[in-house]
């Protein structure tokens, strides 16, 4: 009998219950005791969903991120909160987002570096270590998670990430190697192993996706050690691995004294019989078949015709799951009222991929006539799919196959595109922008949905929006701010606001997912073959030019963002998807210069999340990516300065790719991580302008201007001046005025001074 597990199950709540909760708790409005009950009872919610399963993950729940809560258990904390006042859980916000609850008016405290986790859309705060980093067990939240599931019944298997991916996951703070904190680090897992043996345990999941990276010598023999200490030790080991192949680590993996090993048979179909031989005679396989990051129903026959045949190798010895964690997919699609209903039926969220595993398992343990209907029904959705001409556009088609290199070309290089548009601009020195949008207030929010629910008329909607946009352009102005942005004030989303603008996109109504914190998202879905019917942004971006004289940036999202951060179809290359979005935004590109847009940026915020996890598989990647930004971007003439901006990820390994885009401006992250993203200009002389955020945007804390400065320095000693702005790390929406007023005050003054010290 196959057994039927889960890695992991969406936190957030069917409605957002935890975003609210802990927006709520920050706010001063519900106490500690309060959020941690909202806690329990989406905990006690997602057990019910997962109670058919045979084994169900308690430990993946998170009241911010779960790299942090690996920290907490470790006993890794920042020095910088240890010996301040206040409860754990004050000191867990203080490292997640640099302040908690009782911590109004402190600006003191540096909140934890945030950076993608692998190839998603999600964000973990990233551990810190340094030469005399030492760890201690702090296994309370575990422990009391596990009580908390067995008593309510639940045949419970603990998830914790593994040592040498929390290792790999670091980051260092001095000239030390992490690595070497391997053996300072496996008594505490050890420990953590027996307390969970304790309390009942019999599995624990231990998540070491790593190990679908290309791993050096030095890494590969860290997992040997350290699965020689921790193996039959305890509770039995299920080792996960996700979000691609093993390759050249199978071997290794193979060989561990670990009980059982959980495959992605999703990313990696075609490594599974390889797996399967490779294995201990005595070994569990969990075979992960249902996509955890995608929302596309399985094909259940086809993924039956491989199953069945590896089932009657492995017998009891077989394991079922999805490939990933459930977090990267929204909670469930019986919410959807509104949404249409052939595409309803192309879908499944996460508890609906429950049920898919559960058709599944019956199969394989009682044969396909068990389940018959339920596979027919699915098959008849999977064709519908297929079949469907809202899918395919063959005009789109032929215009992809009709693009030429000469698309991605600007006219005239970038030194003499960069002396045009100096002339035509007239920017001082250290010019200030941000990033484009500006506060989503309550107002805001509440009118944009009286006008989905045609409370309002479309006139009375314009005349809103047109408010707080002049809003956004006064404040601007009034702070001395160089470029404008319009705030994008009737934006729901960067994403969600040109998807439902484009042929070929579907949006649900309740499909949140995380990303990081108490930010969540809600992809658009791409379903079909993408184009453009009609501009866009090019009438708000005219109307807020009209209020000033200075220049107005038009704000536009990137082919490759888009793309990555919606649920995209996988009955095409995703690079075909990508030529497509590009050719849609090289259409608005284009409409904007022609009403008199001299400044455009295009956001690429996400590309570095969709380079494939091995390195020797970027290249095409970088190639298909790079290319739909220069379509989208590179029609323009010289006077038309094109930005970009990308944010919270590692773009050193990448900038020769990122200079090959030929943005005249790129703005990216460097606050949090103190612009040790510039590190890389020391060897790579970066040819075009840079904005390095000196303003960490997903912080309460309001930066001074004595910070920014010195950030700023930094910047120059690796990129001439002249070729530096000075701005946030990243959009204003999810801030408050009264601290982006301050906040921006200080970025101001500090060009200033700036300005100041070069003139004399």
């Amino acid at each position: 009998m196959a057994l039927l597990h889960n890695l992991g199950f969406p936190r957030i709540g069917a409605k957002r219950e935890l975003k609210f909760t802990q927006e709520a708790f920050w706010k001063g409005q519900v106490s500690a005791q309060e959020l941690l009950a909202a806690a329990r009872e989406i905990r006690a919610t997602n057990w019910t969903l997962q109670q058919p399963l045979d084994l169900v993950p308690v430990g993946d729940f998170s009241l911010y991120d779960q790299v942090l809560d690996m920290s907490f258990t470790l006993g890794n904390l920042p020095t910088r909160v240890s010996g301040l006042e206040g409860s754990e859980l004050d000191n867990y916000f203080r490292v997640a987002r640099g302040r908690s609850a009782n911590d109004s008016g402190c600006n003191c405290v540096h909140a934890g570096e945030m950076t993608k986790w692998f190839d998603t859309n999600y964000h973990y705060i990233v551990p810190e270590v340094t030469a005399d980093t030492g760890f201690s067990l702090n296994p309370t939240r575990l422990l009391e998670q596990l009580a908390e599931a067995k008593a309510a019944g639940v045949n419970a298997k603990p998830v914790i990430i593994g040592p040498v991916t929390y290792l790999w996951l670091g980051k260092e703070k001095d000239d030390s190697n992490r690595l070497q904190l391997l053996d300072r680090l496996l008594p505490v897992y050890t420990e953590l192993l027996q307390k969970l043996a304790e309390a009942g345990a019999e599995w624990v999941q231990v998540d070491e996706p790593a190990l679908v990276t290309e791993l050096d010598s030095d890494w590969q023999a860290a997992f040997a050690k350290a699965y020689q200490a921790l193996g039959g030790r305890g509770p039995r080991l299920l080792l996960a691995t996700y979000f691609g192949t093993l390759q050249e680590n199978l071997k290794l993996v193979a060989e561990l004294p670990v009980a059982g090993l959980h495959i992605d048979a999703v990313r990696g179909r075609a490594e599974v019989d390889r797996v399967v031989d490779a294995l201990p005679a005595d070994s569990v396989l969990s075979i992960g078949a249902i996509d955890g990051r995608n929302i596309w129903k399985t094909d259940l026959t086809a993924t039956l015709d491989w199953l069945e045949p590896i089932a009657a190798r492995l017998g009891e010895r077989l394991w079922l799951a999805p490939a990933c964690s459930l977090l990267h997919v929204p909670v469930d699609l019986d919410s959807e009222q509104k949404l249409d209903a052939e595409i309803v039926s192309w879908l499944a969220f996460a508890k609906q991929k429950l049920a898919e595993l559960a058709v599944l398992g019956r199969a394989i343990n009682e044969g396909r006539d068990a389940v018959k209907q339920e596979l027919a029904d699915n098959l008849a959705a999977v064709d519908s799919r297929r079949q469907s001409s809202r899918v395919h556009n063959p005009t789109v088609k032929e215009a992809v196959k009709n693009i030429t290199a000469e698309l991605g070309k600007r006219r005239s290089g970038y030194a003499e595109r960069a002396a045009t548009q100096a002339r035509h601009l007239k920017l001082p020195r250290f010019p200030t922008t941000t990033i484009g949008s500006f506060p989503q207030t309550t107002d805001i929010r509440k009118t944009r949905l009286a006008f989905k629910k045609r409370e309002i008329s479309a006139a009375d909607y314009e005349a809103k929006m047109k408010a707080e946009i002049e809003r956004a352009v006064r404040e601007q102005e009034a702070l001395g701010l160089d470029v404008l942005v319009h705030g994008e004030a009737e934006r729901n989303d960067m994403v969600e606001y040109f998807g439902e603008q484009f042929d070929g996109y579907a949006f649900s109504q309740f499909g949140w997912v995380q990303s990081y914190g108490s930010r969540c998202v809600k992809p658009p879905i791409l379903f079909g073959d993408i184009s453009r019917p009609s501009a866009m942004t090019v009438e708000w971006i005219k109307y807020a030019q009209s209020l000033t004289d200075k220049p107005m940036k038009g704000m536009l999202t990137g082919p490759v963002t888009i793309l990555n951060w919606s649920f995209v179809r996988d009955d095409q290359p995703r690079s075909e998807s990508c030529l497509q979005l590009a050719l849609a935004v090289r259409r608005e590109v284009l409409d904007l210069e022609a009403a008199g847009v001299d400044i455009i940026q295009i956001d690429e915020a996400a590309l570095r999340e969709g380079l494939p996890l091995r390195k020797s598989e970027w290249q095409g990647y970088l190639d298909w990516a790079v290319e739909s930004f220069r379509i989208a971007a590179n029609g323009v003439g010289d006077e038309t300065q094109i930005h970009t901006h990308m944010c919270y990820s590692e773009f050193n390994d990448i900038i020769e790719a990122i200079a090959h885009m030929d943005a005249d401006v790129i703005t990216i992250e460097t606050s949090r991580s103190d612009m040790e993203l510039l590190d890389v200009f020391e060897q790579f002389e970066y040819p075009n302008e840079i904005g390095p955020g000196v303003y960490d945007i997903h912080s309460p804390n309001i930066p001074d201007q004595a910070h920014i400065i010195e950030l700023m320095k930094k910047a120059a000693e690796r990129i001439p001046a002249e070729r530096l702005w000075v701005n946030p790390d990243c959009g204003l929406k999810t801030r408050q005025w009264e601290e982006v007023i301050p906040a921006l005050q200080s970025m101001v003054a500090a060009a200033g001074k700036l300005r100041e010290k070069i003139a004399s």
